[in-house]
């Protein structure tokens, strides 16, 4: 089994990320805006770990997972994976990189190509990536087969014979051909019926433990990153509002945003369902083109004030290892402080 190293150094450091896309129209097609998908993101994750990553549909989620791969060409900021700074690396030169940072896609089905069966789908990043003989190659395919909980016996079928779940083990598999240090996973069991996520899930965490990823979980079911996730960051129209470690995200939220997420998770126990208190956001989310001035989240947060809708809070550590966008935590100093402003936070408030 493997022991993710104590170490200090993240193994991939995000910092003011931007990814904006531009808009055109009119005749000539003239840039006449632009979407802010990703809008000044930071956060780092450490070797061994796994990072939550949650919000609503259209939150940028997919969009900064794509970005910190460099599947996209960044707007701005900054991207090291294992302290080489990838973010302005032209794409040809990040081939060699490639191979310690791959993906899992949400939908098992159109990341397969039809026309290839199991072996080569989870072969072909051997072919462009390493100098194994052809023997070799069939070993390790066999290998992460049986790795992943698949039968080697099905390796000449093609993809559209295996269930969803079956999918995403054949995607899993090549995502691990070339051993990489680092994965994203972008909402994995969201195109998979309930009883076979845990069976995904489960997978993963038995090959970080295995093989020593770290992991990037994007998803939007609440529950299940409480499960697998080390830590948590709530992203919220393009931004990161909350970042803390599972326990504490889960039992204190800081952000009023993080609490109407929290809120809104269905209770198994019809007891402690019927009393939970919600919190019902009103409003819909603004568009990435045009967002609010100030706090993105100041049309529809409960606990707004004159400042949210003129400044941009600040990102910042408010706690050890707490961070938190939200003028309810600007002068925050104290754990004492933190308590009586997350209090206040969770109350509708006027401003003066």
């Amino acid at each position: 089994m493997y022991d993710a190293p104590a170490t200090d150094k993240p193994l991939v450091r995000v910092r003011d990320l931007k990814m904006h896309f531009p808009i055109h129209a009119g005749l000539l097609r003239r840039r006449v805006g632009e979407v802010k998908a990703v809008d000044g993101v930071s956060f780092d994750i450490f070797a061994g770990e796994t990072l939550g990553l949650v919000g609503e549909s259209g939150c940028g989620k997919s969009t900064c997972g794509r970005a910190v791969l460099r599947l996209y060409d960044i707007t701005d900021g900054s991207i090291e994976l294992e302290g080489i700074e990838i973010g302005k690396v032209p794409q040809p030169s990040l081939r060699k990189t490639r191979t310690r940072m791959q993906m899992v896609f949400q939908d098992p089905q159109a990341s397969l190509n039809p026309r290839m069966t199991v072996a080569e789908i989870i072969a072909e990043p051997l072919h462009e990536h390493t100098q194994m003989s052809k023997v070799e190659k069939r070993k390790k395919v066999l290998e992460l087969m049986d790795a992943v909980g698949l039968n080697r016996h099905f390796a000449g079928r093609y993809p559209h014979a295996f269930s969803g779940g079956q999918r995403q083990r054949i995607g899993i598999a090549r995502a691990l051909a070339l051993n990489p240090k680092f994965i994203v996973c972008d909402e994995p069991i969201a195109a998979l019926d309930v009883s076979i996520q845990a069976q995904v899930v489960n997978l993963l965490e038995d090959l970080q433990q295995e093989f020593g990823l770290t992991y990037l979980f994007i998803s939007h079911d609440l529950s299940m990153v409480r499960h697998i996730a080390t830590r948590v960051a709530v992203m919220y129209l393009g931004k990161i509002v909350e970042l803390a470690s599972r326990d504490n995200l889960y039992s204190e939220p800081l952000h009023p945003y993080t609490q109407a997420l929290l809120s809104a998770v269905p209770e198994p126990d019809p007891d402690l369902h019927a009393g939970k208190e919600r919190t019902i956001l009103t409003g819909d989310v603004p568009s990435p083109a045009n967002p609010p001035k100030g706090c993105n989240f100041c049309t529809r947060c409960p606990a707004v004030m004159d400042i949210c809708s003129q400044v941009d809070p600040e990102y910042k550590e408010v706690l050890p290892g707490r961070f938190v966008a939200c003028h309810h935590y600007n002068d925050v100093k104290t754990s004492a402080d933190a308590t009586a402003a997350q209090r206040s936070s969770s109350e509708p408030q006027q401003g003066d």
